[in-house]
């Protein structure tokens, strides 16, 4: 087995499911590009007995490839791995025949694991698919004790309509479900290291701030360049590697790729989100169920999120963008002509970038929310989390709180987040307007409890007279803690 980094939990899951001495049926998924494919084939080597790979919905010249050629590419991999020539299926019944027939011819009683990726790729519009892989699974493969189905997919809506959540043939089939997701920060780290590129962790908080952690996108940087470097070179300079990346990953995960984008789009004009209605009114979709799809499958996929704000109820979900790819594109990239090929190393102390970072690090602070807990001593203790916009008016100032921790411990922790190149100071105009923010939320929270401040940001906080309004300060080392 080759060297992987993290992933430990789920090699460890693979490995057993080996092991297990019975049939089993595994769905692995998650967004695409955080690197399903590699896990599988690193645990599996050299033990799958028979691996497919669906195409791609749109090729290279925008042709959409249809049930004739997703079976003729299902024929030629069964060749590949020995099938005796005969002639192509005509459908999806006859393809998982055909692969029935072959396993059959090769079975000398030890694992046969049958490795199926991009599955979603291959249920091409009314082509039978999932009955076939249904009458596959339910009427052959389930019944032999060393078959292990592997499936993959980065549709993670299809995975879980289809496979995890099925109400049909395929209900409650599926035996294991991994879900990958991107590298934590430490991971990040680990993987710099093994391939000698050397970053400090505030670097690496920023390039995660752009990578979302993606393992696929990681891979591209070069060891001898700044981290500014790096980012030019995969988004600003001519024939850069990421810069259509966009486009390529709402194309290959969804069916209407432009209904996607129009609403990720708009989510990433707002930090905090909208709500349902705005989101309808604001992108012209109709209030249907189709809508309601679109924003189940953007949250499936890890694109965006639904949280309802605190102090709201639940008919107050908002929706927000959480994928650091995404808000970093569309903030920098789409939409750019005639850009610089050395933008980010122009533009690294701009405003416009010093502002991305604050509210770039608050999702990777949401994103490693579990790391703050342990900080704060509290991963034991049952509580939610989600920030919090008070609108003012004109007796009141409105005031917005990046993320509180409400316990049930009868402690809210208010969360300051703050991205900056040093220890930071609290003067007395910054004091001032956190006593305002906590008096806005103590009006808010139950008698009974009391407010925490957290302060989370980069070095710590200098001592001085007005440090002392934060009971506790998280740094991002606390962040990279295994």
């Amino acid at each position: 087995m080759g060297y992987i980094i993290g992933r430990e939990q789920e090699t460890d899951e693979l490995n057993e499911l080996y092991e297990s001495g019975r049939a089993e049926f595994v769905a692995v998924y998650g967004r695409r590009r955080v690197g399903k494919t590699f896990l599988v084939d690193e645990v599996l080597k050299g033990k799958i007995t028979f691996r497919h790979s669906g195409l791609s919905p749109v090729d290279e010249q925008n042709h959409k490839n249809s049930l004739k050629e997703q079976l003729k590419h299902f024929y030629l991999s069964l060749q590949r791995h020995g099938m005796k020539r005969s002639k192509c299926p005509t459908s999806w019944l006859e393809a998982f025949f055909m692969l029935e027939m072959h396993l059959q011819s090769l079975d000398n009683g030890s694992r046969q694991v049958v490795f199926l990726d991009e599955l979603p790729w291959m249920d091409t519009p009314r082509s039978g698919f999932v009955t076939a892989l249904e009458a596959f699974w339910n009427g052959w493969a389930c019944h032999r004790h060393n078959m292990m189905l592997v499936v993959c997919g980065s549709a993670n809506s299809w995975m879980l309509d289809n496979l995890v959540n099925n109400h049909g043939g395929l209900y409650g089939r599926t035996t294991y479900e991994v879900k990958l997701s991107p590298f934590s920060l430490a991971e990040c780290e680990a993987f710099f290291e093994s391939k000698g590129i050397r970053m400090s962790r505030y670097d690496i908080v920023q390039s995660y701030m752009i990578t979302g952690g993606i393992p696929y996108y990681l891979g591209y940087m070069k060891k001898g360049l700044s981290l500014a470097q790096n980012v030019d070179r995969l988004f600003f300079t001519k024939g850069a590697k990421l810069h259509d990346e966009y486009d390529r990953l709402f194309a290959s995960v969804f069916a209407k790729p432009e209904q996607m984008k129009s609403i990720v789009q708009l989510l990433g004009t707002r930090h905090s989100g909208f709500t349902r209605q705005e989101i309808l009114a604001k992108t012209g979709l109709k209030d249907c169920g189709d809508s309601t799809k679109l924003l189940k499958a953007l949250i499936a996929s890890d694109f965006i999120q639904a949280y309802v704000p605190f102090g709201m109820g639940k008919r107050d979900v908002h929706y927000k963008l959480i994928d650091p790819f995404c808000l970093f594109y569309i903030k920098f990239v789409q939409g750019q002509k005639d850009i610089d090929p050395e933008f980010w190393m122009h533009n690294v102390t701009s405003q416009g970038v010093s502002s991305w970072r604050g509210f770039a690090f608050e999702e990777v602070c949401f994103s490693h929310i579990n790391k703050i807990k342990k900080a704060l001593g509290i991963l034991g203790v049952s509580s939610t989390q989600s920030a919090w916009v008070v609108k003012g008016d004109d007796e009141t100032e409105g005031a917005q709180m990046d993320l509180l921790i409400n316990r049930k411990d009868n402690v809210v922790n208010f969360c300051e987040m703050k991205f900056y190149n040093e220890k930071f100071t609290v003067n007395k105009v910054y004091y001032s307007k956190v006593v305002h923010r906590q008096n806005l939320l103590a009006e808010r929270i139950p008698k009974k409890s009391v407010i925490h401040n957290v302060f989370v940001t980069t070095e710590g906080l200098t001592y001085n007279e007005y440090s002392g309004v934060f009971q506790k300060v998280v740094t991002i080392d606390d962040l990279f803690v295994k």
